[in-house]
This record gives structure tokens, sequence and C-alpha cells, in this order.
């Protein structure tokens, strides 16, 4: 069962490459978060400790140039994003990137 959000669904993403940032479109905004802010702040169970919710992942390990190479819809609550990297674990909710949002104004 997908997680609950408070969060409509984006009206559209884009990534764009020449500025290396996903642009996230709601209704009453733009978001564009950095490649390499969007994959240091992966949630999955290999970044993030499941039990104490400790950050597993260190930033520095990952490369400045990170990319998005394929984005998946994942019902009608969140995108998984497969990175330049080959990590392609994380799935990416509506509330989850608006909260993201949120932390970059």
């Amino acid at each position: 069962m997908p997680p609950a959000s408070s969060s409509p669904p984006p009206r559209d993403l884009q990534a764009l490459r020449s500025e290396s940032a996903l642009l996230v479109s709601w209704p009453d905004r733009q978001d564009r978060l950095p490649f390499h802010y969007l994959r240091t702040e992966c949630g999955c169970a290999q970044c993030v400790n499941e039990w104490t919710g400790q950050r597993m992942l260190d930033p520095a390990s990952i490369a400045a140039d990170v990319a998005i190479v394929r984005m998946e819809l994942v019902g009608n609550y969140a995108v998984r994003i497969q990175w330049s990297d080959g990590h392609s674990s994380g799935l990416y909710t509506w509330q989850r990137l608006r909260r993201l949002g949120d932390d970059r104004a």
C-alpha cells in the first residue's frame, strides 16, 4: 500500500541535464532540485538505516556530476530515479519532493 501523501502529484517532472537539476512543476510553484542534492537525499534502506533513521550515505562519496539516467512513475505517489552511479532503489514520493523543495527555498 502506498504511503499516505498530503501533497498532490506534480504536474510535470523534467530532468534538466544542462542545469543538472530536476524541475518539479507543482500547481502552485516550481522547484529546481540539483541532481547531487537529490541523490544525497535518497531515503532507501541502502542510504538510510531503516531502524535508526541515521544517514549511511556519505554525500562526499557521490560524484559531483551525478545525473538522472531514467525516471519511472510508481503509482500516483512517487517516482523512482535511476542515477548515473547505478543507484536506483530509492523512491521519491510527492510529499518528499515537496519537502525537499521547501528545504531548498
